[in-house]
């Protein structure tokens, strides 16, 4: 019975120690040369290790999940184009009125200026 999983066993040992000496050569090769600019806030515009109940911003969060929202959309959109044939007329008409409401929401959030940065 071990000689039936002792290839599977010899592949995760084999991984485990690839990445592990791929990380370590990297930690050993790569300079270290912080300066304030790298140690900056990156995007969401305030101090990482601060007090967790200071105001902060929400335009950022408003802006990454409308990113999250219509980038799902592409989720949709490749399986849905491999099975266009299959689906037929009904499909073409179901995916054009999904991307008709992702359209209007689009063009909603446009005009009320959630994209909108200061």
């Amino acid at each position: 019975m071990l000689d039936q999983y002792f290839p599977i066993l010899l592949f995760i040992l084999f991984g485990l120690g690839l990445g592990a000496l791929l990380l370590g050569v990297g930690r050993f090769v790569s300079p270290n040369r912080p300066d304030p600019e790298k140690l900056s806030p990156y995007e969401c515009g305030f101090e990482a290790f601060e007090d967790a109940r200071m105001k902060f911003d929400v335009r950022y969060y408003l802006v990454a999940i409308l990113f999250i929202l219509f980038d799902l959309e592409i989720a949709f959109l490749f399986p849905w184009a491999v099975v266009l044939q299959d689906v037929g007329f009904f499909g073409f008409a179901a995916m054009m009125l999904f991307l008709l409401i992702l359209v209007v929401g689009f063009i909603y959030e446009w005009k009320r200026g959630a994209l909108e940065w200061e």
